[in-house]
């Protein structure tokens, strides 16, 4: 297949790349800079110059291929406006996409996250029957907000569109990751001089190799069915006090419980703390049965003994 990726440079895309050139496919990345189009050239990629705003270019880039893998983002907008701001502009992107491949039944797979469906409040685990749940002004700060990019993007097999989403799971581990939650937590426990966890630290966090990430794209674009939700999910369910013991062993620094307090709990996980409470519980057994996916890379604990989250010195 030729398929147009976005994001192809980034954490998950560096790995989708070359994934779908070992399988055979033919990449065309979008590049804003010289120095991604450098680097996808380097992947062994194809390049097509322009960004996320030239709505016109993506729909040309989409209507020339096989197939679209989307899993690039409006970094820019997040120091200002959020997760809400980044959501916003995702969805024009998605209904062009929508105007070019509507009718053709070639697939668009875009990346979603296990956090965004809103099973925090679910109270059990989350399963890739469950659609992303309306999100409103109250979830501006949080995962859900993206919500409405799912809906969008799974709204569009209705127009003839094979499309779905990869939910991500919170922590996508692997050595290039170097700006996602566990980054975060390593930084904050640096800069505290502890490890802290909310509350009794039980509530549950999921994680995945960002290796395993790319080959679940590369199936769902291959034969995922339309209008499906995916989960990028290797490790359904970790208490989060765990990863901080984890972290706390790596460093040699004291854990300590958080208490969920109104006052407390933002002093130590500042803008996160509205993430850091909830719990992601997330099946991947649909995924797995439907697409034949399994993971074969390192789970979260072993990864980080792996030490390339704790450089020496």
């Amino acid at each position: 297949m030729r398929v147009f990726v976005t994001g192809g440079t980034g954490h998950s895309g560096s790995y989708i790349v070359p994934e779908l050139l070992a399988a055979g496919h033919e990449v065309t990345g979008l590049a804003r800079s010289d120095t991604a189009a450098a680097t996808l050239s380097a992947l062994g990629a194809k390049v097509h110059r322009g960004d996320l705003e030239d709505l016109d270019g993506l729909k040309e880039a989409a209507a020339n291929s096989d197939g679209v893998i989307h899993v690039a983002h409006r970094q820019d907008l997040l120091p200002s406006g959020g997760i809400h701001a980044v959501a916003t502009a995702e969805v024009p992107i998605m209904l062009a996409y929508g105007e070019a491949l509507a009718g053709t039944g070639k697939p668009l797979v875009v990346a979603g996250s296990i956090g965004s469906p809103g099973q925090g409040f679910l109270g059990r685990w989350a399963t890739e029957e469950d659609p992303a749940l309306p999100s409103g002004d109250e979830h501006k700060g949080t995962l859900r907000a993206r919500n409405v990019v799912e809906t969008t993007v799974v709204g569009l097999a209705e127009r003839g569109v094979r499309s779905s989403i990869v939910r991500i799971a919170n922590i996508a581990h692997g050595t290039t990751d170097n700006a996602g939650f566990l980054p975060l937590l390593i930084a904050l426990a640096k800069e505290k001089g502890v490890v802290g966890y909310p509350g009794d630290g039980a509530n549950l966090w999921n994680a995945v190799h960002i290796r395993d990430v790319a080959s679940l794209f590369r199936l769902a674009l291959e034969k995922g069915p339309a209008g499906r939700y995916w989960h990028a999910v290797d490790d359904e369910g970790i208490p989060f006090r765990e990863i901080a013991e984890a972290i706390g062993s790596r460093l040699d620094l004291p854990v300590v419980s958080i208490p969920v307090d109104e006052l407390v709990l933002p002093g130590y996980f500042g803008l996160l703390a509205n993430i850091a409470t909830q719990s992601y519980p997330a099946s991947n057994l649909i995924t797995r049965r439907a697409l034949g996916w399994e993971p074969t890379q390192p789970r979260l604990l072993a990864d980080l003994d792996n030490g390339h989250y704790f450089p020496a010195g």
